[in-house]
């Protein structure tokens, strides 16, 4: 046994099933419902905030690349111009 404590010394078939039951108790129980109870609240249908279906995410995405594309190429004409 340790000095000063009543568990089993470190390295021991006894110390690793403390720890093995230490961690199931506390790391599957809390956190693990909490955190999937948090996840599925941005899921439902009761969240706060805009409401967007993935085809409006979709368009809207494509829709900003293509905007950006458009104004590079307009500033390559501009500095062509410029040039000559």
């Amino acid at each position: 046994m340790a000095l000063g404590g009543g568990g089993p010394q470190r390295g021991t078939a006894a110390a690793n099933a403390a720890n093995l039951r230490r961690r199931k108790t506390t790391a599957g129980g809390g956190s693990a419902g909490a955190a999937g109870g948090t996840m599925l609240q941005f899921y439902t249908d009761d969240s706060p905030g805009l409401k967007i279906s993935p085809n409006v995410v979709l368009v809207m995405s494509i829709g900003f690349i293509a905007f950006v594309a458009i104004l590079h190429v307009m500033g390559k004409l501009y500095f062509v111009r410029r040039e000559a």
